[in-house]
Parts: structure tokens; C-alpha cells; sequence
């Protein structure tokens, strides 16, 4: 018999045991799936870090986890630029394509004029808001 519990910051060793079982489980069926975290940043002249892109590389994929373009540089292509640096990224390293996900509130229609094609949604994620899941495939082009 097992016994739930709910935490909100259970032991390092709880959180191990759940990642070491998730991991074994994950091995066995596809091998090892550890990704490859990779940032793109875009820098002003004094250095400053006005955008960026965080990507994590795993399962043949290019995950784009966040694309942010500081306000007073967006409109000037920065946001497409980032993310043809992620896309050469992921090509580079021999990936099927990129995937991200995005709110109604953020850049949906950003990612559809890049070619992202839409894979899901969750209406009411957060309430009043859409959550969108894209992929962009290199071999469909």
C-alpha cells in the first residue's frame, strides 16, 4: 500500500528517487535523453544583455524554453533573429526541428509567421489566456 503526501519542498533524496525512477523508465524505452542547455544572447554596445533566448538540445529536438527581446529593441527583427540562431542551433546539431510554447498574451502569431506550425493548446491556461505549443519541423519545409 502506498500513501500520498503532498510538499511543497520534499528532501533532495525524495526528488532523486523520482528523477533516478523517471530517467530509468525513459532509458529503457529511448536510451539516454539527457539534453544540452544552450544560450543565445543579443548584447547592446555597452555589453548589456537586451535579449536572449535560453534552448535545451534533447531527444533530436531544440526545445526554446524563452525568447525575450528587451522593449525598447522590439520591431527591429531581434525576436527573428534569435530565433534563426536557435534554429541554426538545432540544425548544427543534427535536430528534426524546434519546438516552444507561448501565450495568447505573448507571440503566437509571431511564431506562425516564422513557419511554426500549432501542435496544441490549453484555453484557459492561465484564466482568459490560451497556452500554445509549436513545432517546426526542418524535414517539411
Amino acid at each position: 500500500m502506498l500513501a500520498l503526501e503532498v510538499s511543497p519542498r520534499p528532501a533532495p533524496a525524495d526528488r532523486k528517487a523520482v528523477s533516478r525512477g523517471l530517467g530509468a523508465h525513459n532509458r529503457a524505452a529511448y536510451g539516454r535523453l539527457g539534453g544540452t542547455e544552450r544560450w543565445i544572447l543579443a548584447r547592446d554596445g555597452a555589453g548589456a544583455v537586451q535579449g536572449g533566448a535560453k534552448c535545451e538540445i534533447a531527444w533530436g529536438w531544440l526545445y526554446v524554453d524563452w525568447l525575450w527581446v528587451a522593449e525598447a529593441f522590439r520591431g527591429q527583427d531581434w525576436g527573428t533573429r534569435l530565433l534563426a540562431a536557435a534554429e541554426a542551433l538545432a540544425r548544427e546539431n543534427g535536430c528534426i526541428g524546434t519546438h516552444l510554447n507561448t501565450w495568447s498574451f505573448q507571440a503566437p502569431g509571431f511564431y506562425r509567421r516564422q513557419g511554426y506550425v500549432e501542435v496544441g493548446q490549453v484555453i484557459d491556461m492561465p484564466p482568459g489566456a490560451i497556452r500554445y505549443w509549436f513545432a517546426k519541423r526542418f524535414d517539411i519545409a
